[in-house]
């Protein structure tokens, strides 16, 4: 059912944890099925520095979390904000079609960050 990859980040989830100070913090759910993820970044010199998540959630959901983490992790605010579920899906060998959401919500929470000024100027 599951690809290696997505039981590899299962198994062994990358980047879990929260970032005390964070300079950006996106959270999104799925009441349907109860799937929460909250995304912390650290940026510096405009990269995202650090990314953390807490996710709760089924095997899916993990999954994406910890890949959404790997891959945006180094990327500008806006290269991360631009990550798509089907990219995510792909960069796990994919899904199964009833497990989809979990990689929207993955892309969703990123496209969603409310950055500190600090790190983004408002103008």
């Amino acid at each position: 059912m599951y690809s290696q990859e997505v039981m590899d980040h299962f198994s062994n989830p990358r980047n879990v944890g929260e970032i005390e100070d964070a300079d950006g913090i996106g959270e999104v759910g799925n009441p349907v099925c109860g799937d929460m993820m909250t995304f912390y970044i650290k940026v510096k010199d405009d990269k995202l520095e650090d990314v953390k998540y807490k996710t709760f959630g089924c095997v899916a959901a993990i999954a994406v979390s910890s890949k959404v983490s790997e891959m945006t992790r180094g990327k500008t605010l806006e290269e991360a904000k631009s990550v798509t579920k089907k990219a995510v899906a792909e960069a796990l060998d994919g899904l199964p079609k009833e497990k989809m959401h979990c990689s929207n919500l993955g892309a969703q929470a990123l496209s969603i960050l409310h950055v500190t000024n600090a790190v983004h100027k408002i103008p």
